[in-house]
């Protein structure tokens, strides 16, 4: 056999052979090695004993620096800035000063003050090992981390002495460097002085929100009593609102931060139950203690509490904390135009307020229950130009503009038709959806393609269109039936994203897969609706409003957001819908805001059981939102705006409307208005007054034949030239909505009244949507 043919047997084998000198070299190789086995190359560096040696030299090397730092970090001699504080100065757009705040609210009170089991809230909610530890928990900074870098929140783990440390000597940003000197400081203060004097200086220099530094001004600020008269479930209340004062205080918190301080109350006294302080059958009997309304500091008069209140709501989102705020030294100017906050307020008093008997109990009940908001926003610029939050701090402490605990009723809906629109979406028949596209409009239709069964009632249970109609009509009627169709046809998931998109907040019962959204069942506040218009009037630029135009500080650094941002819908998409508005305003439910002085567009909104109306139009020039809440002055608890100034039903073409018009006359008086260019609006095919349609399941089920048996049929007649902003006759047999037998009275504002005198409305239907 040759060497080839040997080769070849060796790779049948699976093996290759390997030279004779080298297989003699790894022979000899083998037989010179030594008994234990010897490392080579990297691995011989990683043995036990430099691994060990390093974590050693490691360890000693972070106790010199730890020694080190102990020794080059002072304990400070002086207090920090808050000891002096400084006023706060807002100014109008123009400068201009509107007021000053910021004078200090504290009285310092010795420990006797305090009551025990107050002292103890704050320790169990805190710091539990208060009187066991050395200032610093090692452990339960270790434990914060480790709960931060799994995204369970931001790190904690500071100890009461770490607290009293920041808030005497030091101040409140997260930086490393001042966090290691915080834990420094507090570990030679726990040395020098006594825990209790600790403790006490900590309650004394917290801050509790409604401008009170200190334990006493908190007792005054939120139950009108002296510091050693606070019961524990009140001093339990302290504890708990400290780690969010303006989201915690139970007068103008929302449900979610009701919600979260209820959870911190219940956990200081359960807390206080596991340390042995508390017994359980006493705890088991406590309950959170409503505190007393705010009383408006001085410079707060007016609407200019409610205008601060949004300014620092707008810097907390910019990560500028309440606490150094209250600190002072902050120069303010708002977006705030004087002359258009003037005319907002006028209007409300005007076209609201005037009206109401807000005295008389007996016989104008429901006029005690009527609160206002409203935003104006610059449609160019995206500034908060004029705000309203209702009658003043005395009586009402949180801003009706800001309010996120009602729903925005119908105005939603454009939102449904923006996703229709721009997804693509198509009826059940497979026709594209656009203004002119067709829908059944029928009371109390069940919706086809959904799995969650929604058939809602139209106002006053009418069927619109005998039964079809265009989109564009169902819109200026606010056609309840046709647009729950509408987001089953575009996805109730798609139309939450879009909203979302739009400037809206995904809040707690925002359900994303319920046919009912698209009746507006989300909650929402003025200042994210005025977004969302906006965003339409901006060809589908986002418009993010905003109220603080600058914010200057020594310390600080404020950088303002830019209110326009990227193109979030296509302009296509935008422009049709604000065609679409126009269309409401010109021969719908919107058409009392109608006015030669310019060209609007908007849409009304009146939630179940009438408990709110809204507002939501815009010119060229501004986008403006006013809303009306039925809130009972005393539980808080939604009630019905039904018999607002002794009158119907109050809906969002009631007084919303005429507070819009008045107000939106009056800003623009003397400015050059536009008009809307619309260029890319698609308003799809146009129908004429014989439409052919392949009807939708009706109430049965079955589809709903036409008058002649056909699928073509008379009905509302569109405007000839295709706009789609027709609406149907209210004259007509053979046209408009088919009135219950009963007769009810229409909708208020509603395009289509009845030819003889309605009979009163009925009480308000819990399944109404307008």
């Amino acid at each position: 056999m040759g060497r080839a043919d040997a080769r070849r047997a060796q790779q049948q084998r699976g093996g290759r052979k390997a030279p004779a000198g080298r297989t003699a070299g790894r022979a000899a190789g083998r037989a010179d090695k030594p008994t234990g086995k010897k490392r080579g190359g990297i691995r011989r560096f990683f043995t036990w004993k430099t691994i060990l040696g390093t974590f050693l030299g490691g360890i000693l090397l972070l106790i010199a620096g730890a020694v080190a730092l102990y020794f080059s970090v002072d304990e400070p001699t002086d207090p920090n800035k808050t000891a002096v504080l400084q006023s706060n100065t807002f100014k109008w757009a123009d400068g201009s000063i509107m007021t000053r705040t910021g004078d200090m609210n504290r009285e310092i009170v010795s420990i006797d003050k305090i009551p025990e089991d107050v002292r103890t809230a704050f320790i169990a909610i805190e710091n539990k090992t208060f009187y066991k530890d050395r200032g610093v928990d090692f452990i339960g900074i270790a434990r914060g981390a480790f709960n931060t870098l799994r995204g369970k929140g931001t790190a904690g783990g500071s100890t009461i002495t770490q607290q009293y440390v920041k808030n005497y000597y030091l101040t409140q940003d997260q930086s490393a460097t001042r966090k290691l000197r915080e834990m420094v400081i507090s570990l030679k203060v726990d040395q020098r002085m006594e825990k209790d004097d600790i403790l006490v200086g900590y309650l004394n220099t917290n801050f509790y929100g409604r401008g009170a530094y200190g334990i006493q001004a908190a007792a005054q600020a939120y139950y009108g009593v002296d510091s050693d008269k606070l019961t524990l479930e009140q001093g339990a209340y302290l504890a708990a609102v400290i780690q969010a004062p303006s989201q915690y205080d139970l007068a103008t918190a929302g449900p979610n931060g009701r919600r979260l301080v209820t959870i911190r109350f219940n956990a200081v006294l359960d807390n206080m139950v596991e340390m042995g302080k508390l017994d359980k059958a006493k705890r088991d009997a406590m309950h959170l203690p409503e505190p007393i309304k705010p009383k408006p500091r001085p410079g707060m008069d007016g609407q200019k509490g409610y205008l601060i209140q949004a300014a620092k709501a707008e810097l907390s989102r910019q990560n500028i904390k309440e606490a150094d705020f209250e600190a002072g030294g902050w120069t303010i100017t708002l977006n705030i135009d004087k002359k258009k906050q003037a005319a907002l307020e006028k209007a409300v008093q005007d076209e609201l307020e005037s009206k109401l008997d807000r005295k008389d109990t007996k016989d104008r009940p429901v006029d005690q229950n009527v609160q206002a908001g409203a935003t104006s926003v610059d449609a160019k610029t995206g500034n908060i130009v004029a705000m309203y939050g209702g009658v003043g701090l005395n009586e009402k402490s949180a801003s009706n503009a800001l309010r996120t605990d009602y729903q925005p009723g119908s105005t939603f809906k454009a939102v449904v038709l923006a996703t229709a629109l721009e997804t693509g979406a198509k009826t059940q028949d497979g026709r594209p959806i656009t203004p002119n596209a067709l829908y059944d409009g029928t009371s109390k239709r069940p919706v086809v393609g959904s799995d969650t069964p929604f058939a809602p009632q139209n106002q006053d249970d009418v069927n619109y269109g005998d039964p079809m109609l265009t989109v564009q009509e169902a819109t200026n009627s606010s056609v309840n039936s046709v647009y729950a169709q509408m987001i089953v046809d575009a996805k109730p998931e798609a139309t939450k994203k879009t909203a979302i998109a739009l400037g809206m907040k995904d809040r707690e019962g925002w359900p994303a897969d319920k046919p009912a959204m698209s009746l507006g069942t989300m909650s929402a506040n003025t200042v994210e609706m005025a977004g969302v218009y906006a965003t339409f009037g901006n060809h589908g630029k986002k418009v993010t409003p905003t109220i603080v135009k600058s914010a200057e500080h020594v310390d600080a650094e404020y950088k303002p957001v830019n209110p326009i941002g990227g193109q979030v819908i296509k302009r296509e998409t935008a422009d049709t819908v604000t065609k679409v508005l126009t269309g409401v305003v010109q021969d719908g439910s919107g058409k009392a805001v109608r006015s030669d002085a310019y060209q609007a567009a908007g849409k009304t909104g009146t939630t179940e059981s009438n408990v709110a109306a809204w507002f939501t139009g815009y010119t060229p020039e501004l986008v403006t939102v006013v809303a009306m809440f039925g809130e009972d002055p005393n539980s808080h608890k939604q009630v019905t705006l039904t018999g607002t100034a002794d009158k119907g039903r109050a809906g969002g073409s009631s007084f919303p409307a005429q507070i819009w018009r008045a107000y939106t006359t009056a800003a623009l008086k003397g400015v050059s208005t536009g008009e809307f260019d619309l260029s890319d609006a698609n308003m799809g095919t146009p129908v004429g007054p014989t439409r052919t349609a392949v009807p939708s399941s009706g109430p049965s089920g079955s589809a709903s034949p036409s008058p002649s048996g056909s699928g073509t049929r008379p009905t509302g007649t569109p405007d000839p030239s295709g706009s789609g902003t027709g609406k149907p006759d209210p004259t007509s047999s053979t046209k408009g909505p088919t009135p219950p037998t009963k007769n009810p009275t229409p909708p208020t504002g509603d395009p289509q009244p009845p030819t003889k005198k309605p009979t009163p409305p009925a009480p308000p239907n819990p399944d109404l949507f307008q």
